[in-house]
């Protein structure tokens, strides 16, 4: 069984602790981060070899965004896109075993106002995401993608539907947009297959909650999909809903799936 756990850690310098308490309470052989928010020469890579993690492919970039794949065993990178069209390090790849390829991706939250008129990071990321739309649908090579795609598409991704209409990350076009990307290749939304709607599931909760748990108005912002040829090869993704109320938190929380490669 090869365990691949993806998590927006939200500064990877600043919450070193969210990995040692992860790898110390999960089997993990592959670890994906997203807004790692330090240029690659900046990495802490002492940290992830004294954890075993002695391999790293690193995207990064000094303050913001940032994306790293960690791993036990050695890794081959084989693409960086540039879905954003401005040199934002939001993507990295890499082979796996039987030739499936693994991609982490940090697509952008999209400012406040869902209207690119107005609010052009809106438009960028809807320009991202058909980028990344083409490039699925030209896609030949079973993969798995993973990591904070910034969208909630189920009414049940979301602590209140109606509510979040009009909120970026649950605004219809966004949802139509990742409905087309899913599409484009067949993707299999792992969260969903395992746990399906109606029951609610969420992966991030906001800092301004002054208690997330009892309030628990999360999104389900974080994904892990797979190649229709890989599902067989799934055994399930832990939504790691604790690691929220752990010591400096991240407000997303880590993904494990598990799959037989």
């Amino acid at each position: 069984m090869l365990r691949i756990a993806s998590l927006n850690i939200n500064s990877v310098r600043a919450r070193p602790h969210l990995v040692e308490r992860l790898l110390g309470e999960r089997s993990v052989d592959i670890l994906c981060l997203q807004e790692t928010k330090c240029a690659d020469a900046e990495f802490p890579l002492a940290l992830f070899a004294r954890l075993g993690f002695a391999h790293a492919v690193l995207n990064g970039q000094r303050m913001h965004h940032g994306v790293a794949i960690l791993s036990r065993f050695p890794l081959v990178e084989v693409a960086r896109a540039d879905w954003q069209a401005n040199g934002e390090a939001r993507h990295i790849a890499v082979r796996l075993p039987r030739g499936v390829v693994l991609h982490n991706v940090y697509v952008p939250a999209g400012g406040d106002v869902p209207d690119r008129a107005v609010n052009p990071k809106f438009g960028q990321k809807l320009d991202f995401l058909a980028r990344m739309t083409d490039w699925s649908a030209g896609n030949r090579e079973p993969a798995i993608l993973v990591g904070d795609l910034n969208i909630a598409p189920l009414p049940e991704d979301v602590w209140d539907h109606r509510a979040l209409l009009d909120v970026v990350s649950h605004t219809p076009v966004e949802v139509e947009a990742m409905d087309r990307l899913r599409a484009s290749h067949g993707w299999v939304d792992l969260g969903r297959h395992f746990v399906p709607a109606p029951e609610r599931l969420y992966t991030w909760w906001s800092y301004r909650a002054q208690d997330w748990a009892a309030s628990n108005r999360g999104r389900r912002l974080d994904h892990v999909w797979c190649s229709p040829e890989l599902l067989s090869t799934a055994h399930g993704v832990e939504t790691l809903v604790a690691a929220r109320g752990w010591e400096r938190p991240s407000d997303h929380v880590p993904l494990i799936a598990g799959f037989e490669l």
